[in-house]
């Protein structure tokens, strides 16, 4: 499948590194267009109709909750990324200073949005597991046939970070949080959908599970030790394409072992 290129974008990984991958959360717009991969499209915003309200003071739906303004949406986004690209390179420890100036934003605005860095880094995992998911969603609904989405999803799943940002799931991060525990349902399921079709369709071999599918993507597209961890891009994709190569059905070799699955993941590294 040849991909269209965009415009922009703990040692072993652990059981929700692997399954969550890394829904936006309620509200969030989505990040910038990554380098690498296909793009994802997004339905349009519906146009207002006469005598809608403005956005100032329209309410959402039947909540009655203020709609955020533009620029408080745009300024979240602005941090989220910024913090996701700042942890690939630093790690979840990275100085709020450092993530504020690379948003372009002041700290003040920063805190506004993120009282604090265990919700900053919840936010910044779930914006990229709701991207990772729409990809998925988005690339079976698109592509001309399973085994082109699956490629599509994997490839773009590796420049949302997926494998970078395993290491900013400490000790002390929340996993079960329940806009995780959603988050990560969502995800599951689409990733487990998009690789059924694959596989219903005579497409991709029957001997792999979700599992092996995530373990992959998280191992070859995390940096190397030692490495410019924002130059291996382009490796990451050439290795991703080698596994997604041997996927192809039928299969040419036989696999050793069982099919992984996400529960055999989390009885594992959990």
């Amino acid at each position: 499948m040849k991909r269209p290129t965009t415009t922009t974008a703990p040692a072993a990984p652990s059981a929700l590194g692997v399954a969550v991958g890394l829904a936006a959360a309620p509200e969030v717009a989505t990040g910038p267009e990554v380098t690498h991969g296909p793009k994802v499209t997004t339905r349009p915003a519906a146009t207002p109709g006469p005598g809608a309200p403005t956005e100032a003071g329209a309410t959402a739906g039947a909540t009655g909750l203020p709609r955020p303004r533009a620029d408080a949406v745009r300024n979240r986004e602005r941090i989220l990324t910024a913090a996701r690209e700042a942890f690939v390179e630093f790690g979840a420890a990275t100085p709020f200073d450092e993530v504020a100036r690379r948003a372009g934003i002041g700290n003040a605005t920063l805190y506004r949005h993120f009282p604090d860095r265990p919700t900053l880094v919840r936010q910044v995992v779930l914006f990229t597991m709701g991207r990772v998911t729409a990809s998925a969603e988005g690339s079976l609904a698109e592509e001309p046939d399973a085994f082109a989405a699956l490629c599509r999803f994997t490839h773009t799943a590796a420049d949302e970070r997926i494998g970078a940002l395993c290491p900013a799931l400490a000790d002390d991060f929340d996993r079960e949080h329940p806009e995780l525990i959603s988050a990560r349902t969502a995800l599951e399921t689409a990733v487990e959908t998009l690789l059924t079709a694959g596989q219903d369709a005579g497409l991709v071999r029957t001997d792999i599970g979700i599992g092996d599918l995530m373990v992959a993507l998280s191992q070859l597209s995390r940096p190397l030790p030692g490495t410019a961890c924002l130059d291996t891009d382009r490796f990451a994709h050439r290795h991703l394409q080698l596994f997604l190569d041997g996927l192809r059905a039928p299969a040419r070799s036989e696999l050793p072992g069982s099919a992984a699955t996400l529960e055999d993941l989390r009885q594992k590294t959990m």
